[in-house]
């Protein structure tokens, strides 16, 4: 954990690996160390929307996992867990907090980020409100992504925010996820991510320093 203060108001940033228990167990940890007011969680994910390119920022309307429910005979159901402190079931797609999103929205409108080049073409990222999708396998299949955007009316997929969002939905923590587009999630995906890591890193950073800088002020 890094701690510091941003206009006097303590920030703590933490790294938490690849896959969802890495993920839920730094946010657990986050929250009972440092009883946050709020969480942004934030890093790279793959495109499913067609219209998202490397460099493009999606900020996380909801949040569900892909690959949690129930495989029978039929076909694969998705479901919610129960929450161990209420035993209510958590819904599959987890909301957002309004407020954040708003902020967020509000910050990106007022960045201006470097444009990316893909191939012999350079563009401006894009920044989008949609669903980012959850689950502990590295997509890059044209199939799977099809699938999850039909199903799941995915914007993008990674391999932890949606079960951060739940950690924090159930600890009553407000949060927001935001991912930097590495890659279009299909046959190439790991060779996309490799060249495009950087320009995802960095836009997502400088998006959320920007949150970060509101939030001080607004307190």
């Amino acid at each position: 954990f890094l701690t510091g203060k941003l206009n006097g108001r303590p920030v703590v940033v933490a790294t938490s690996g690849v896959g969802k228990v890495n993920a839920a167990m730094v946010a657990t940890l986050v929250i009972e160390r440092f009883t946050p007011a709020e969480l942004i969680f934030t890093g790279i994910a793959g495109a499913i929307r067609p219209d998202l390119k490397p460099g493009d920022l999606v900020i996380g309307e909801k949040t569900a996992q892909h690959d949690l429910g129930n495989l029978t005979a039929e076909g694969f159901q998705l479901r919610g867990m129960r929450n161990p402190v209420d035993w209510n079931r958590n819904p599959v797609y987890l909301e957002a907090d309004t407020r954040l999103l708003a902020l967020a929205e509000s910050a990106a409108g007022q960045l201006e980020f470097p444009k990316v080049k893909i191939g012999n073409d350079e563009r401006s990222p894009r920044v989008v409100r949609g669903i980012i999708v959850t689950g502990d396998v590295f997509v890059s299949s044209p199939a799977k992504k099809e699938e999850l955007r039909k199903s799941m009316n995915a914007s993008a997929v990674d391999m932890e925010g949606a079960a951060v969002a739940q950690i924090c939905r159930q600890f009553k923590i407000p949060c927001l996820v935001i991912r930097g587009i590495s890659d279009s999630a299909d046959a190439d995906a790991r060779q996309q991510a490799g060249l495009y890591l950087g320009v995802a890193v960095r836009n997502s950073a400088q998006l959320v320093a920007e949150i970060a800088r509101k939030l001080a002020a607004n307190r």
